[in-house]
């Protein structure tokens, strides 16, 4: 049995009936995938998604963190569903049936994944939605499930049945008891390593970098350091300015609806703007987002005077780590959203997004694991929601999560259907704002996932609309050069 991270269980505590930890990935597929097929594909290949095999085991009295135990029986039958979309099954209709399962909470006291097959699609394409709590998986966890039913040819790879494993070592619940108290007698060790290696790096950490003198405080103890335990190179970690965050109409408290779109963006037409303007393919995706986002509030008479404030999920992990948990952490940057000039905006959001970059590569951000080490298990969960209700009524430490995933460049499976798209769909929060934009390269193209508050949003496909609005401007831009 695995214990859950900090990390982890925080995804958990931060659930409500309106919060809800859901990540998930839409597959658009050509021609029909039926339900036998893939129970047939989810039984040969269930062993590499270990995910998928594993239920929460609870701690008594929430003593200490959860563990993760291995489900002797996998009910494939109610982990995968499926369902039809009414005529003429169009692309909006499919968006609307992904948001009310994506809103859904996950059933704890079983493995946290469903799946479900949709038929009815136009052109005779299936869609195949699935969703996984996030406690379980972080982005490169999510990578390996989602290989793990997916072929290179149309032809499924012959597969080798599970090796014979040994039983799983137990934690009976006297153990968890005494684990837990021990862990409650070490935390007052895990709030002094918190704070000696958060100081310096108070100015990138959500909500504590807007205390006045939070930016002073981290600068003056970054050269300290600098000057103690400075590299050979002399190399210094940049300062991050103080954002202030504006009050926009997806910040505040969420509601439990939802509202998903999609679209597909030519990754070539991407790299054609990079190269013209000598930015990266990721400082374009966050200046079409920003785009994006100014046109939708200019059309809602609500774009504020100073950026839009994004958090970018970043990966701790190293070079071949594959190693369980969440292993993430969240940068914050501006996006530019009050420049008009497209050009201008696309160099503030590349100046600003070196800047993180740079902060990262030099002083690698484990904040996120730390604040979630400092407070004993049995507090986390309140304290958690405590946050999220006091900063669900304020403009919230980000206005939006961005998030830009890469991925294979080649032609995919499943049972024999080619992958035309994949579009993730992600978390929202009444901390990290009613919308949320996640895109994953696939073979030649950015696929963009939008989830978002209906309540918040409602028009939610307008954003698509000036998301591909602004790459074709900036093509055109480009092709001047």
């Amino acid at each position: 049995m695995r214990q859950l991270s900090a990390v982890d269980a925080q995804f958990l505590n931060i659930e409500t009936s309106t919060n809800v930890a859901n990540i998930a990935g839409l597959a658009i597929l050509s021609g029909e995938l039926t339900r036998g097929d893939l129970l047939s594909l989810l039984a040969r290949r269930l062993h590499l998604a270990a995910p998928f095999r594993r239920r929460l085991a609870f701690v008594p009295l929430g003593l200490d963190r959860p563990y993760w135990t291995e489900e002797s029986r996998i009910d494939l039958d109610y982990h995968v569903r499926e369902i039809a979309l009414p005529a003429p099954g169009s692309d909006r209709q499919l968006g609307d049936q992904v948001a009310r399962l994506h809103a859904r909470r996950l059933d704890r006291h079983r493995p946290l994944w469903e799946m479900y097959l949709i038929h009815g699609l136009a052109g005779g394409r299936t869609a195949l939605y699935m969703k996984v709590h996030h406690a379980a998986i972080d982005g490169v966890t999510g990578a390996n499930v989602l290989a793990a039913l997916l072929d290179i040819s149309p032809e499924p790879a012959e597969i080798a049945m599970a090796p014979g494993s040994e039983p799983e070592e137990r934690v009976d619940t006297q153990e968890m008891i005494i684990r837990g108290a021990a862990n409650i007698a070490l935390n007052p060790a895990h709030t002094v390593k918190f704070l000696v290696n958060a100081i310096p790096h108070l100015d990138e950490i959500p909500i504590l970098s807007q205390l006045p003198g939070a930016g002073l405080v981290s600068r003056v103890t970054r050269d300290l350091v600098n000057r103690l335990y400075g590299d050979a190179d002399g190399a210094q970690t940049p300062a991050l300015p103080r954002l202030a965050v504006p009050r926009t109409p997806f910040s505040g408290r969420i509601s439990g609806h939802r509202r998903f779109a999609f679209t597909a963006l030519p990754l070539e037409e991407v790299k054609q703007v990079k190269n013209a303007f000598g930015v990266t393919v990721n400082d374009v995706v966050m200046t079409l987002c920003a785009a994006a986002l100014r046109q939708w509030l200019l059309k809602h008479d609500a774009l504020p005077d100073q950026p839009l404030v994004a958090g970018v999920p970043f990966s701790l992990r190293t070079p071949g780590d594959q190693s369980e948990g969440n292993q993430v952490t969240i940068m914050i940057t501006t996006l530019a959203t009050q420049i008009a000039d497209p050009v201008e905006r696309l160099r503030a959001v590349r100046d600003a997004m070196a800047l993180i970059k740079d902060r990262a590569s030099l002083a690698p951000a484990s904040w996120l694991q730390e604040v979630s080490d400092m407070m004993p298990s049995a507090l986390t969960g309140l304290a958690a929601r405590a946050a999220f209700n006091m900063l669900a009524e304020t403009a919230g430490p980000i206005n939006v999560v961005i998030s830009n995933v890469p991925g294979p460049q080649i032609p995919l499976y499943v049972s024999g259907a080619r992958l035309l798209s994949y579009h993730p769909v992600s978390v929202i929060t009444d901390v990290s704002g009613g919308l949320n934009i996640t895109v994953f390269s696939y073979d030649g193209s950015l696929d963009v996932g939008v989830i978002a508050c209906r309540e918040m949003v409602p028009d939610v496909w307008i954003i698509t609309d000036h998301l591909r609005d602004a790459l074709s401007e900036l093509k055109l831009l480009a092709e001047q050069e």
